[in-house]
Parts: C-alpha cells; sequence; structure tokens
C-alpha cells in the first residue's frame, strides 16, 4: 500500500542498554542488508523470521559501527503488516543516532509521530479503538488502566462496537426490504421487529457510553483537591497519602502559596491528589493569587476533600468554603482527632452523611485507610468495578456513542409515533456512521491524522 520505508529510533533518548531503530517497508529487509554484517557473510534475507540475529552494522567503507542483533517480521505477519526490521544496539546516544543516520542514508524515510500504528491501522491490522489504546498501553499509571488499555488493544471494545453495528445494518436492511416490496405488505411486521432490535442498540450504546464516568478516571486519574483554610492539615494529608514529604509544613498559617498536584494509586484508581494554599482573606498578594487558584481548582476536581480542625467548632472560613464544594463531590477529612471532637462535627455529617465524614489525625495516622477506601468507592459507587473488557474510556468515543444514542433514540420515537418507515432510515444510518468513526470504518482522514499526531516518533 505504502511505496516508501519509513524507520524511527523506537527508543527513549539517552544512555541506556539498548536502543532500537525499527524501520517498515517493501526495502526493509534490502537496506538492512547493505548495513549488516553477520557471521560467515550471512545476508539480512537469509535471517530467519523473528529469530534473533547477531552481526555488526558498518557504514559505507565496512567500518564497524556498533554490533547488534537484528530481528526481522516478515509481511504479513508483522505490527504494520509490512516487512519490518529492528536493529538492537548499544543505547548511547552515538551509535543509535549513527545508525539512524545510515540506515536514512540507504534509502528510509523519517517516520512521523504513530506512523507504524497509522500503517498498522490503515493496512487493515487494527482498528482505530486499537489504535487509540496503544497510546494508552503507553501513558497507563496504574495495572487497572493497563488492563483496560489491554482490552481495548486486544479487540475486546471493537468487537463489541462491531456487533452494534451489525444490528444497526440489520435494521437498515429491514427497512430496505419494506421500500422495495411494498406489495408484500410486511411494513407492519417489519416496523416490530426492528423496533425490538433498535431497543436492544439503544441499551447497548448506553451502556457503554455509561462506562465512561469510571473509564475516564482509570484513564486518566480521579482530580481531587485537598481544600480547607489554614492550617488544618492540608499539606500533611497529602505527604501521609504520597507516603513522601512532597508539601512543606509548618505552624505558620498560609505557608502553601501555590497549587500541589501529585499522583497515587488508591485500589488501582489513579488519583491525582491537589494540594491547595488554605481559604481566607488576606492582604498578601501572593496569597492572595494562591486563594484564587485554589477556588479554580475546586470548579475543576472530580472530589473534593474538605479539610477541618476535629477538635474546634467551625469557623467562619469554614463556612465559606461550605458554599464554595455544595455542589462538589465531597468527603470531609475531620482532622485533629487527638485533640479532641467537637460537636459541630455533627453539622457536617447532616450535610454530607455519616460515611463522608472520617474522622481521622494525619499526625497520629488514623482514619488514613478509610479515606482511601472512600475515595475508592467514589469511583466503584461500593461496587465492583465494571467489566474492564468493554469500557469506555476515551472522550472522542463518549461523544460519538452519545450522538449514536440520539439518533438510535430518535428513531424509536418516530416508529412509536407511526412516522412512515423510511424516514426512519436517516437518524438509523446516521447511528451507523457515529459508531463507524469511532473504529474506523468511517473515519474522516483529517481526524485519523489528529489522532496519530498524538504519538512518539517511532510508535
Amino acid at each position: 500500500m505504502f511505496d516508501d520505508t519509513i524507520a524511527a529510533i523506537a527508543t527513549a533518548p539517552g544512555e541506556a542498554g539498548i536502543g532500537i531503530v525499527r524501520l517498515s517497508g517493501n526495502k526493509a529487509i534490502d537496506i538492512l542488508d547493505k548495513l549488516f554484517r553477520g557471521k560467515k557473510r550471512m545476508s539480512a534475507f537469509d535471517i530467519v523470521s523473528r529469530m534473533a540475529t547477531y552481526g555488526h552494522i558498518v557504514d559505507e567503507d565496512l567500518n564497524v559501527v556498533d554490533e547488534v542483533l537484528v530481528i526481522i517480521m516478515r509481511k504479513p505477519n508483522s505490527y504494520t503488516t509490512e516487512d519490518v526490521v529492528e536493529i538492537h544496539c548499544h543505547g548511547g546516544i552515538i551509535p543509535v543516532r549513527r545508525i539512524m543516520e545510515l540506515v536514512l542514508k540507504n534509502g528510509a524515510v523519517m517516520a512521523e509521530p504513530g506512523e507504524f500504528t497509522k500503517r498498522a491501522f490503515l493496512n487493515g491490522r487494527i482498528d482505530l479503538t486499537q489504535a487509540e489504546a496503544v497510546i494508552d498501553v503507553i501513558t497507563s499509571k496504574t495495572e487497572t488502566g493497563l488492563n483496560a488499555a489491554l482490552y481495548q488493544l486486544e479487540g475486546d471494545l471493537s468487537q463489541e462496537l462491531h456487533r452494534i453495528m451489525d444490528e444497526i445494518l440489520s435494521i437498515l436492511a429491514h427497512i430496505e426490504a419494506s421500500i422495495d416490496f411494498p406489495e408484500h405488505d410486511i411494513e407492519e411486521i417489519t416496523l416490530d421487529n426492528i423496533l425490538v432490535t433498535a431497543v436492544g442498540v439503544s441499551k447497548s450504546i448506553k451502556k457503554l457510553s455509561d462506562s465512561f464516568e469510571e473509564g475516564k478516571i482509570i484513564r486518566d486519574g480521579l482530580s481531587t483537591a485537598i481544600v480547607g483554610r489554614p492550617n488544618v492539615g492540608k499539606s500533611s494529608l497529602l505527604n501521609i497519602l504520597v507516603r513522601e514529604n512532597r508539601a512543606i509544613v509548618t505552624d505558620v498559617p498560609g505557608t502553601t502559596r501555590d497549587i500541589i498536584e501529585e499522583y497515587l494509586n488508591i485500589g488501582g484508581v489513579l488519583v491525582k491528589l491537589i494540594d491547595t494554599a488554605g481559604i481566607r482573606e488576606t492582604e498578601d498578594i501572593v496569597e492572595r493569587i494562591g486563594v484564587e487558584r485554589t477556588k479554580s481548582a475546586i470548579e475543576e476536581a472530580e472530589v473534593v476533600i474538605f479539610t477541618v480542625d476535629a477538635s474546634v467548632r467551625l469557623t467562619r472560613e469554614d463556612h465559606d468554603i461550605l458554599q464554595l464544594i455544595k455542589t462538589k463531590n465531597v468527603i470531609v477529612a475531620a482532622n485533629k482527632i487527638d485533640k479532641g471532637i467537637n460537636e459541630d462535627i455533627k453539622i457536617l455529617i447532616d450535610i454530607f452523611g455519616e460515611d463522608r465524614v472520617i474522622e481521622m489525625s494525619v499526625k497520629q495516622k488514623i482514619g488514613i485507610i478509610k479515606l482511601e477506601d472512600t475515595i475508592k468507592d467514589l469511583v466503584y459507587h461500593g461496587q465492583a468495578a465494571v467489566n474492564k473488557n468493554k469500557m469506555v474510556t476515551n472522550i472522542r468515543h463518549k461523544d460519538l456513542l452519545d450522538k449514536a444514542l440520539d439518533s438510535v433514540n430518535r428513531a424509536i420515537e418516530a416508529m412509536r409515533s407511526g412516522v412512515p418507515i423510511d424516514l426512519i432510515s436517516v437518524d438509523i444510518k446516521d447511528a451507523w456512521g457515529r459508531i463507524g468513526q469511532i473504529t474506523g470504518d468511517v473515519a474522516e482522514e483529517d481526524i485519523i491524522n489528529e489522532i496519530f499526531s498524538k504519538f512518539c516518533i517511532g510508535k
């Protein structure tokens, strides 16, 4: 399908144990043959597919550039379905760069970001959801996120989407049959059949769309802001949750002036913890900027950990913060219970519920596990995680699923309202097209290019 042979350095720059230069295309083995010297003058064309072969890469004057292992994966049984060559050399900057220069000099062209995976997609080995899953595998930060990405890479989500597309096609086939053969008076029977099928399709699409709430968190993390007035233990809480002294802790109110972000893994859930400046009225211009940033962090956070001093009464500043977070998903960290528990905690229990108010002492490490469990339950809603092999984690997929769902539901409503059957096909075709954009069956070129531009070079 492609005339040129692409090449790229597939490993990160810098000193390492190994570096890999990857080629893909019709001339990949020919280019290798010009550079590779194996034992007994073995030709690159004689190398057994998928078998690591020892030798040296040499330049045009037959000077040794580096000792290497080369692996050839012959078409169509390769990542791109083209001939693929990997040259495994020492991981220093110089040998990798020199080999890359020789590869390009002998006929390869520099690969664009994601071009290897793009070729795998365009050559039909994977669909667009699987291609996007490659990025998620590379960037996953938890085992749960990795597993979800691997399920998508294996094609589990693709299979479900194609099943839905087949159901939609069956609806269209029934509609076309009714239009093409009106003399058989099958419209009423057809309408009953496609209504049942359409309702099933609607439920399947909605189930996938609903999985995004959890899928997004598994892929991108749960944005969690730790807020409260100064000196209630917010930074100490961050430090104990991430198991290191990440934030400066003093008895001086207003120590934290800026946003501090850290990631941690809680029961397979990636949590982005945001330690914020204490909210209070202040004349200090730097602290005031920090307070404004805290308010912005509250707006963007999916969860707010409202930290209070449980040993004293709620202050005016505490009540002001309550107004800021009243529409958010809130967990109350009632800290400093080692100093006592004030009866004002009952006010917070009345507002947020007993299961959302965690009595704790960061100093004595009391309540930490309960806080972590509560965060985890917010993701799983107190239940086991949904099936990861049919989970939507990508906002692009979510948007297209919702549009497809709207189209199917419009068609269902039209059927129930007695709209002529031929008019229903417009919404049904739109739903099929939306799902097809997810899998890449009907994706436009600019969308495809945008997706693969997010990849790193060499993948």
